[in-house]
């Protein structure tokens, strides 16, 4: 009964989306109060609808009720409970419906947060939304439906996919979603000024908090997914430029390129064509990736290879929003009047820079992606671009961008004065010249590439904090006076510069790993031991066990250093009965910011077995810096600027044309 009632709630969604995707934008271009204000209750209402059936559905996994052929096909009784629940979304139909659950917070959430919007605005971003939660409930229902039922219930389910079995899967996919699909709404914002044929300054303040949220969560959601790959596939690695890794980066380019243009808008009411359209392309690739991971053209771990007549459906949704979009913003753009203007040398200049480079990183990831399946569609030839393709095409893209980045913030608005900027980041500079050179010192000239890097990241970290030192005119005023101009600082301030720093983290800990990563690929037999960087590694032995829904068998490792003991590792290789799948289960030892990775592979006579083993250094920093740069998002989005209504210039200026 449960399980008609979350079927049941799911068809009154699709029948609630219609209707928001009709009558808000139909009262819109009215002008009608009453015909607007429907919107608001329906995009509520179709939360609850939603979250009921995600509800049902969880309960049915919960009870593993094999006579729902999406818990049969994905559950098992002997499954852990945090898995059972993750396997909710852990699968092409449960999955799809997160998506849509979430696509209809944010409405639910623009609907509740909006009320001071201008109503024709709010109106038509919650009828766009309408239409996207439209396309995909019908999706869901009559090509994905997670309620089909099974005549005759088998006693026992088929379990999960063991590589989804884990902690980081039961977190990645909720959060990488809430990016994916919050972008969403910016699209909503854009396509609903595109109608009303208005953007200016207010717009920009508006959309900003959202294209913030989103942004955050995309940054979560793929430092989450890189740490479970590099955990627990085995391989060691953070990062494999894998189809579907490409697909959520792709997003977080142009994302962080509107982050950027967003705030130019608003405060030069400038850029207006070029923010929309990012807008527009920055969800449009969130439906790519979307289309990639359902529409079985990859074979990927973290693809859904399913029906091919559901990428089919997908395509054109795809198809229908990114085309009709685009065909509306041909229409449109060119009746937008242009916004101040500035010289080329200033802040606008600067994130207009900012905006060149990580588009054209963006559709470098996007050629070396699409490419091998474009060439596989048109001719039947096979191509494989991996990492040394994306390497040398994203990385120098990524160097001026880094070299650029403290500059930004010494620039003043409309026109700024380089040589003083220069001379404000000459310390700076310095510093970053002398750590540079320590480390090649340190680590000799055999490659000379990682010194570089080392001091890029130092640049972009140290000039992070330097923007706070010059504004808060340390060294220049008594150091109460300049506490009590950091603490008065913007929120957004402070925010730029955890950002801008963290990626000066990520930086350091990329460079640094792949520059002096040792690696150790060996078979070990019991009582051996082997060099692995500045540690020494001593196998023990193995043993069997088991689990809830596996068997396994533990290497027992001793680590130690100059002799001593400074850890045991036990690392497993795992065998689930039920699919008949075989995992790697790799034990990390962390010292400081750098990190020992062991993993087993095949087993061989004698009880010795094959161990690939690393000494990561600094490894640990990739993900902080992530954690660092989503402190920055959240201390930016605290601030009350973005919680109150448009600038008064905004208001007054004549950046709208008449709405048809």
């Amino acid at each position: 009964m449960i399980v008609e009632l979350g079927h049941y709630a799911l068809a009154l969604a699709l029948a609630l989306a219609l209707v928001q995707s009709v009558v808000p934008v139909w009262g819109a271009q009215a002008r009608d109060p009453r015909l607007m204000s429907v919107a608001s209750p329906v995009a509520g209402m179709q939360f609850l609808m939603v979250a009921l059936s995600f509800a049902a559905l969880t309960v049915a996994y919960l009870q593993s009720d094999f006579s729902v052929l999406n818990v049969w096909q994905n559950s098992h009784s002997d499954k852990p409970l945090i898995y059972k629940i993750s396997g909710v979304w852990g699968n092409h139909e449960g999955s799809m419906l997160l998506w849509v659950l979430i696509l209809s917070l944010f409405g639910a959430l623009v609907a509740l947060f909006g009320r001071t919007m201008p109503a024709t605005l709010k109106a038509n971003v919650l009828g766009v939304q309408g239409w996207i939660s439209l396309a995909f409930l019908a999706f869901i229902l009559f090509t994905s439906n997670p309620f089909l039922r099974i005549d005759t219930p088998p006693l026992q389910g088929q379990d999960l996919n063991p590589l989804l079995q884990d902690v980081g899967l039961a977190i990645h996919p909720p959060l990488l979603y809430l990016g994916y699909v919050g972008f969403s709404i910016t699209f909503s914002f854009a396509a609903a000024a595109l109608l009303e044929g208005r953007i200016d300054a207010a717009w920009a303040r508006w959309v900003r908090p959202w294209i913030l949220i989103a942004w955050i969560f995309l940054t979560l959601g793929i430092a989450m997914g890189s740490y479970w790959a590099y955990y627990e596939l085995g391989w060691g690695g953070f990062w494999f430029w894998d189809p579907v890794e490409n697909a959520s980066f792709m997003p977080w380019l142009a994302g962080t390129a509107l982050l950027h243009s967003a705030l130019v808008m608003e405060k030069r009411d400038a850029l207006k064509v070029w923010t929309v359209l990012l807008a527009i392309l920055t969800f449009s690739l969130s439906l790519l990736g979307t289309f990639l991971v359902r529409s079985g053209v990859l074979t990927s771990v973290h693809a859904f290879a399913t029906d091919p007549s559901r990428g089919v459906f997908i395509l054109a949704i795809l198809a229908f929003f990114i085309g009709g979009s685009l065909t509306l913003y041909a229409y449109r753009a060119p009746m937008l009047k242009q916004g101040g203007l500035f010289a080329p040398i200033s802040r606008e200049g600067s994130l207009i820079l900012n905006n060149l480079f990580l588009t054209a990183a963006c559709a470098a990831v996007f050629v070396g992606t699409l490419y091998p399946l474009a060439l596989d569609v048109t001719t039947g030839a096979k191509i494989s671009v991996g990492a040394p393709f994306f390497n040398m095409t994203f990385g120098p893209l990524m160097i001026p961008l880094l070299i650029a980045m403290p500059f930004g913030p010494f620039l003043a608005w409309k026109r700024g004065d380089l040589l003083a900027a220069s001379q404000r980041l000459m310390a700076v500079f310095a510093l970053a010249i002398v750590l540079a050179l320590a480390v090649l010192w340190w680590k000799g000239a055999a490659n000379v590439m990682a010194p570089i890097g080392i001091g890029i990241a130092a640049w972009v970290m140290i000039g992070a904090v330097a923007e706070i030192i010059w504004r808060s005119k340390l060294g220049s005023v008594p150091f109460a006076n300049s506490v009590r101009r950091a603490a008065g600082l913007p929120r957004s301030s402070w925010g730029t510069m955890l950002g801008h720093f963290g990626m000066g983290v990520t930086v350091l800990g990329i460079v640094a790993v792949t520059a002096w990563q040792k690696e150790l690929i060996t078979v070990m037999a019991p009582g051996e031991t082997q060099p692995i960087g500045a540690y020494e590694l001593t196998f023990r032995g193995l043993t069997p066990g088991t689990g809830s829904n596996y068997r396994e068998d533990t290497g027992h490792f001793v680590l130690s250093r100059d002799g001593k003991q400074v850890a045991t590792m036990a690392p497993s290789k795992r065998f689930y009965t039920t699919r008949q799948m075989p995992t790697t289960e790799a034990d990390i030892k962390t010292f400081g910011f750098s990190q020992i990775y062991v993993s087993l592979g095949e087993p061989k006579e004698g009880g010795a077995v094959v161990v690939r083993a690393y000494d990561k250094p600094l490894v640990t920093l990739i993900w902080l810096g992530s954690l660092v740069m989503v402190l920055g998002g959240l201390l930016s989005l605290s601030d009350r600027r973005l919680r109150v209504g448009a600038p008064k210039r905004a208001h007054n200026a004549a950046a709208a044309i008449p709405a048809e």
